[in-house]
């Protein structure tokens, strides 16, 4: 696996993928002002000249997925969003992803959320060390974002 830094001529293939992978839980959550599904592809592309991290998650060549780290200006790093295409959950390959970005990025001061009621999400970051903040937020009647950190 490898990370390869998407570009900006990139940023449709990047934002198609992206809607591609959150439709479902689009579909789940109706969470319509925060799901990434529902982003158009120009805050795709200016996220790529913030000072972002943004990686294709690529497997023999073929991307798989994608991951964004977000440098936060007290030099703590954020993650969001990540994900993997369907076809290719289910492999290890987010736990690979996020190893490697801390890898590059450093190992200490990260923080994400995550949807709560998705428990195979929270059991992927709490495997990888990052602790519940014990702070949540309320999005609508079926879903909760849930906090954490990795100090």
């Amino acid at each position: 696996m490898e990370l390869i830094r998407v570009k900006a001529q990139d940023a449709v293939t990047l934002w198609e993928m992206q809607v591609e992978a959150f439709s479902e839980l689009l579909e789940k959550y109706q969470d319509f002002d925060t799901n990434p599904a529902c982003e158009k592809v120009d805050k795709v592309r200016a996220r790529l000249t913030d000072g972002s991290f943004y990686y294709f998650i690529c497997v023999n060549g073929q991307k798989v997925g994608a991951i964004r780290i977000v440098m936060q200006q007290d030099n703590t790093k954020r993650l969001s969003p990540i994900f993997i295409m369907k076809q290719h959950r289910g492999k290890g390959y987010a736990q690979a992803a996020v190893k490697l970005a801390e890898s590059i990025h450093g190992e200490h001061g990260w923080s994400l959320e995550t949807i709560m009621q998705e428990k195979g999400n929270c059991h992927l970051y709490e495997k990888l060390g990052y602790k519940n903040t014990g702070k949540t937020l309320k999005i609508n009647d079926k879903m909760d974002l849930i906090y954490y950190i990795k100090d």
